[in-house]
């Protein structure tokens, strides 16, 4: 049986409908990932949420509380509650803490849940557009933020877009077939022939959330989709995180950030 018996009313509303869902994580916090150095350690920057600990929901935003406990656990196994922006869903890691360095090997941010709902789904590219050139994807592809800055609300990436025409755009995108995040750059224009700044249809809210990852990516015999360094052969920490989160304008200015 899990230890985080207290979550299973949180996980039944999380397999509810997409509204149903978004209620259940407005009000919610945990600890947001930003970096992993420990590649034993499955759990992944931005996506992922340490919610509770040792059996206990965690309701303390003090980031060294947490580090403490971790602490205190060296050279035993402790179990991490850990709730992922992917479907939504909750999982339970069981973690051995050294007793030499007694460490997780994480940087960590106490942020609500619902900072993963402004996420961009890309529903149509127009060809020899801006979003067709940058290499943006129909249906698979999310654009899930910007080292340019924190982009909020359904408005936000709107009015980034906005202060880049004419100029190059970095953005993090998810492409949930092949379970890999990548950057792209992207040049936002009101000349490139067609309509919009970017070429391409946007789907924004509970309908175009970032779903669990396939099982298999599609097959594509012959195709390279990505770069080397992010197919899904490629290392964990490249595969899943090819930037630095806590340093890249996914973190807000909190004091309440710690690495352990």
């Amino acid at each position: 049986m899990s230890m985080f018996g207290a979550l299973n009313r949180f996980i039944s509303r999380l397999d509810a409908e997409p509204q149903e869902r978004d209620q259940a994580t407005k009000g919610a916090y945990g600890f947001q990932i930003l970096r992993n150095t420990n590649q034993e350690l499955s759990i992944e920057p931005w996506f992922d949420f340490i919610i509770g600990i040792n059996g206990r929901t965690i309701d303390n935003p003090d980031p060294t509380l947490f580090a403490t406990e971790v602490r205190n656990c060296a050279g035993h196994t402790i179990s991490l509650g850990v709730w992922s922006a992917k479907g939504q869903r909750i999982r339970e890691l069981y973690v051995p803490i050294p007793s030499e360095s007694p460490t997780l090997g994480i940087s960590l941010q106490w942020s609500p849940l619902s900072s993963t709902e402004d996420v961009w789904h890309i529903l149509d590219v127009q060809p020899n557009s801006p979003a067709d050139l940058a290499g943006l994807l129909p249906y698979g592809d999310y654009v899930i933020g910007s080292p340019e800055g924190l982009v909020r609300g359904e408005s936000g990436l709107g009015e980034l877009v906005e202060d880049y025409i004419n100029r190059p755009l970095r953005l993090f995108v998810y492409n949930h077939e092949y379970n890999v995040t990548r950057p792209i750059t992207i040049t936002p224009s009101r000349n490139w022939g067609g309509q919009g700044l970017l070429g391409c249809v946007l789907g924004f809210g509970a309908l175009h959330r970032v779903p669990a990852p396939l099982e298999e990516p599609p097959s594509g015999p012959g195709e390279t989709l990505f770069d080397t360094a992010y197919t899904t052969n490629a290392p964990a920490d490249a595969a899943t995180a090819p930037t630095d989160f806590a340093s890249s304008g996914f973190s807000e200015k909190n004091p309440r950030s710690i690495s352990t």
